[in-house]
């Protein structure tokens, strides 16, 4: 089967978040899977590490026209992990210091989605699947069926869209059907694409897709409802019968305590002993007192009400008179990221806020702390959790999406679990559960030391999930 995915960021060459890691990992796994793989990105020249520049090679280059513009597309590619990536190269739309957040981006990502398509034939590569990621590549469905129909290579391609965050659509006026991609307002007008008086992206792919993926099972049911389906329940509950939960999993080439080269230490779940030396070391190096019995708790995220840190900021205060030491890494909002300088100042020996995106800290905070905060308020999968669970920490979660379908709460009756969760989003909720996460590190470290070892010994790993994307490929056909 041949596939082509197409999407805005793929690790290890830039990305933003978990779209990215997924796109750094599922296309590997498959094309392991005898699969043939091409994976096609935009090519951010200031943002590819210079070590991936010097392995392009220049293919051709051609013009793609976005409504009355005339566009240059030059194409590059680089063969890695057995399959061959394809950069659409515009230096006007993507030699920018950042991916996302532009004045542009409906026009950015238009020219880009064409690009997808047109390519195709020029690099002789035309797919069974084209698998598309999130808006900036939702309207590839629609686009082939309405825009691109007349080539004859192009009719049986089949389509899958994947959800990795509803709340980011690609919502534009409806007149970016002609000025941006030369086509008529008829799909409009009939109501298809239209959505609150305007086109968007996703709703068009969710119409379109052949196949419909979310990145958790809890998530694909959740969106379905008013609370988390961002305005397009009605279509999602309509598209359910080609819809499909899939659990993110995460690259073990990457995140493996037992190679990693970012961490003070390697250890595995059979010779434990170098969580405490990663413990010690980042307690050393980020300047708190080394005390091994005092509970480490650590996060490693964007700073936003998305991720739940009002519940953390309300209670930190109250946190900290608890003998518990915390560490805090990420960037986001402004208050958030005051907030954290403050506590630095007011608990010198028990607060660490770095306002900072060290992918080099990050790996030494999952495999030095004991216990990981994700208390997101929508999380549709999230990865660091797993992450945290690989490298021997307990993840504390608010029981939503891929957090509710990959931590199992810790039960006082049986005393089982890989983690502890809450269900209502609600600080005090959050502190209690941080209190029951405490009492079971100090009174009962046996327990705690068994919950670990079940976390680092659960299957994470995309070799398994790539199962799962193979039958959803193969039962279109």
């Amino acid at each position: 089967m041949k596939i082509v995915y197409a999407a805005a960021e793929c690790t290890p060459f830039f990305k933003t978040g978990g779209l990215g890691d997924v796109m750094g990992a599922l296309p590997k796994e498959i094309a392991k899977k005898g699969e043939e793989v091409a994976v096609i990105l935009p090519f951010y020249e200031k943002i590819m590490a210079p070590k991936f520049k010097t392995e392009l090679q220049d293919e051709f280059n051609f013009i793609v026209e976005v409504g009355w513009r005339e566009q240059y597309c030059g194409v590059k590619s680089l063969k890695k992990d057995g399959l061959t990536y394809y950069f659409i190269d515009n230096q006007y739309y993507f030699g920018r210091d950042g991916i996302y957040g532009y004045f542009d981006d409906g026009e950015r990502f238009a020219f880009f989605q064409m690009a997808v398509i047109e390519v195709l034939e020029r690099i002789e590569f035309i797919p069974d699947v084209l698998h598309v990621n999130d808006y900036h590549t939702a309207m590839i469905p629609f686009l082939l069926k309405e825009k691109y129909r007349w080539i004859n290579a192009y009719a049986d391609i089949k389509t899958v869209l994947s959800i990795h965050n509803l709340q980011f659509q690609g919502i534009y006026a409806p007149q970016i059907l002609a000025d941006l991609f030369g086509m008529g307002l008829e799909k409009y007008y009939d109501g298809t694409i239209r959505f609150n008086d305007c086109v968007n992206f996703m709703k068009a792919g969710l119409i379109y897709a052949n196949q419909i993926v979310t990145v958790s099972p809890t998530y694909a049911e959740e969106i379905k409802t008013p609370e988390f389906g961002e305005h397009l329940e009605a279509i999602l509950n309509q598209e359910s019968w080609h819809l499909t939960g899939i659990l993110n999993g995460i690259d073990y080439d990457v995140f493996d305590p037992a190679t990693d080269p970012h961490i003070y230490q390697n250890f595995d779940s059979k010779k434990p002993a170098g969580k405490a030396e990663n413990k010690a070391q980042l307690q050393k190096e980020l300047g708190l007192p080394v005390e091994k019995d005092v509970l480490l708790i650590g996060a490693v995220s964007r700073l936003t009400h998305q991720k739940g840190f009002q519940l953390l900021v309300n209670e930190m205060n109250n946190l900290l008179q608890f003998d518990v030491q915390v560490v805090v890494l990420g960037t986001g909002e402004y208050a958030f990221e005051e907030a954290f300088r403050y506590f630095n100042g007011a608990y010198s020996k028990k607060h660490r806020g770095i306002i900072d995106f060290d992918l080099d800290l990050a790996q030494k905070i999952y495999a030095g702390v004991d216990l990981f905060l994700m208390p997101s308020a929508f999380e549709p999968c999230g990865l660091s959790q797993m992450i945290s669970m690989r490298y021997g920490t307990l993840p504390l979660v608010h029981e939503i999406g891929g957090l509710k379908d990959t931590v199992i709460p810790y039960n006082p009756l049986t005393k089982t679990g890989t983690g502890f969760g809450f269900v209502d989003f609600d600080s005090y909720i959050f502190m209690e559960t941080i209190k029951k996460a405490l009492k079971v590190f100090m009174e009962e470290p046996k327990i705690w030391q068994k919950m670990m070892a079940q976390g680092m010994t659960t299957d994470f790993s995309w070799t398994t999930r790539s199962n799962e994307y193979q039958d959803v490929y193969q039962k279109m056909f």
